[in-house]
């Protein structure tokens, strides 16, 4: 068996040094906090282990602290917080692709009102029409619940028949706010690629994401790092792939699949299979993030 089923962190978190957690699914379900959340966070960070909370949220992470203060999550209870947003803005400021270079350059932001942050202070201009710009930010749907990404469908062709690359700044294809499940703007990338469209991501599972990650962390040995997330498309895929021990949490994104009431953990055959789709483990599948 290639990972272990554990009801929480209590018996293997001395083995670390330091944590990357993932925000929505593990610390909450974008409404509130799990239950045990902030007792566990606490008990990660006791004698001196640092805590860094690694989300693909597509704003930076100043907006983020403000999202979690707000449901009740205090910035004493971590270190630090890196987002995709934050990825996104650096590769924007430091013009470190190709079509960035110049300044002053035009783009269309697909997403809601409040991913935002990107762009404040540089040398680029927002427009509001797709046939005015020289590429694509995309941070999401509007949150219309309503919304799929075929409803992008025609804005995503006219940006594919002008050549517009795409900056993606959340690889995520769906989340659980509450019970109810959202798209992302990795799924109108993911549209956007198969239109023939070119996509730059940022975030999980992308290496930079996890390098950066133990830079911020002050790590430069990845044995010594756990993360811990809800997916294995992102989470589990990107630890693995940096060669760092991972936490499958079973309540978050996989719960509905799997039929899971809140805080369940799956059956051994059910993430035998989810093993057998990714053709990956997670090292310890756990309910929800909880310390005993």
């Amino acid at each position: 068996m290639p990972f272990s089923m554990m009801a929480g962190l209590a018996p293997i978190a001395k083995k670390y040094d330091a944590f990357i957690l993932d925000l929505w699914g593990v610390v909450h379900n974008g409404i509130e906090p799990y239950p045990g959340v902030h007792d566990c966070m606490a008990k990660l960070r006791e004698d001196g282990r640092k805590l860094l909370l690694l989300s693909n949220a597509p704003r930076t992470n100043d907006f983020v602290q403000e999202f979690l203060e707000n449901m009740g999550v205090e910035r004493s209870e971590y270190d630090d917080i890196l987002t995709s947003g934050d990825m996104a803005r650096i590769v924007l400021r430091d013009e470190k692709l190709d079509f960035l270079t110049g300044g002053n350059k035009t783009f269309y932001q697909i997403g809601a009102d409040r991913d935002r942050g990107l762009d404040d202070g540089l040398s680029y201009t927002r427009v509001y029409d797709v046939h005015e710009a020289e590429f694509v930010i995309c941070t999401g749907l509007s949150y219309d619940v309503t919304e799929t990404p075929e409803d992008y469908r025609p804005l995503l062709e006219q940006a594919v028949s002008r050549k517009l690359p795409m900056l993606c700044a959340n690889p995520d294809l769906t989340v659980m706010r509450g019970e109810t499940m959202h798209y992302c703007a990795g799924s109108l990338a993911q549209l956007f690629e198969t239109l023939g469209g070119s996509v730059e991501l940022f975030g999980k599972p992308y290496p930079w994401a996890y390098k950066m990650a133990m830079e911020v962390l002050g790590v430069t040995d990845p044995s010594r790092v756990l993360a811990i997330g809800d997916s294995m498309r992102t989470d589990i895929k990107g630890a693995v792939g940096a060669g760092i021990d991972n936490v499958l949490v079973s309540g978050g994104i996989h719960a509905k699949d799997w039929g899971l009431s809140e805080g369940a953990r799956p059956s051994m055959a059910q993430v035998d299979a989810l093993i057998a789709e990714h053709g990956f483990s997670p090292t310890y599948v756990i309910g929800q993030m909880s310390w005993t």
